[in-house]
């Protein structure tokens, strides 16, 4: 098995030495194509506009002066077109994707590519707390990674899905299982905006959540990972709401006389 391994927090990311060891842990056809410089929260993003630099760091690793996404397709067209991956591993990402997380992330955007190239893909994820900010433990990640990897392969990843991993802060030990879960949903009034002031006293913005405790859904990926659970999330590429879209076709049928 070939497997292609990316992330969004750069080529020098501890997160994807962790990604490359838990797939190190599946075969020995083991690439990396990472982006040269971190790309966090560039979501499913192309370079179009600007050129894409390849760089052979070693043997079967390369750097990418580009998205996560431009990454998987450098692979898949260019270094390994001859022999495309059997797996794409995006991550691990250094901290938690998770709720709308899914929608920013570009290390699920990575998987998603994959899934877009038709090839099983997997995004990893390990949540930190303030106490572990600075050294996430990736241990927990290559300690459950490659089981839970193997047990989706066994099952089959259906054409069309990327499934998204997060793991939980916690010591190995404490993990306390693997729950299957939805995509869950923040409490937005915690989204602010932190106005600072630079030295000579103009303003600069960053886009904030409040640290207050919130409730989270039961089933949903953040009520696992607040209950010590390894959370396994199957995404859909076609986001397409087919009740809704049954609902607005009646809608438009029935309006067709008013449009002649």
């Amino acid at each position: 098995m070939r497997i292609l391994v990316t992330n969004d927090d750069g080529i020098h990311a501890p997160g994807l030495e962790a990604c490359a060891r838990i797939a190190r842990a599946l075969s020995d056809d083991v690439w990396v194509v990472a982006p040269e410089t971190d790309q966090s929260g560039v979501s499913h993003s192309l370079s179009l506009s600007d050129p894409l630099r390849l760089r052979k760091v070693e043997e079967q690793r390369y750097a990418v002066k580009g998205t996560p996404t431009d990454c998987v397709i450098m692979a898949v067209r260019h270094i390994l077109a001859d022999h495309k991956p059997d797996l794409v591993l995006s991550g691990v990402n250094r901290g938690q994707n998770v709720a709308e997380d899914v929608g920013y992330s570009g290390t699920v955007a990575g998987a998603m590519e994959g899934t877009v190239l038709g090839i099983p893909s997997v995004a990893l994820s390990q949540a930190y707390g303030f106490e572990t900010k600075a050294a996430p433990a990736y241990t927990v990640a290559e300690h459950w990674g490659p089981q839970v990897i193997r047990t989706l392969l066994e099952q089959g990843i259906p054409p069309g899905i990327v499934v998204n991993v997060n793991f939980p802060n916690r010591p190995v030990d404490d993990v306390k299982g693997i729950a299957v879960t939805a995509q869950g949903r923040r409490n937005q009034d915690l989204l602010r905006i932190d106005q600072r002031a630079d030295g000579r006293g103009n303003p600069y913005y960053w886009i904030a959540f409040e640290k207050r405790i919130f409730e989270t859904v039961n089933g949903s990926d953040l009520h696992a990972l607040d209950q010590g659970l390894i959370s396994v999330t199957p995404l859909r590429l076609d986001m397409t709401d087919e009740p809704e879209m049954t609902r607005l076709a009646q809608v438009f049928t029935r309006g067709q006389a008013f449009a002649r």
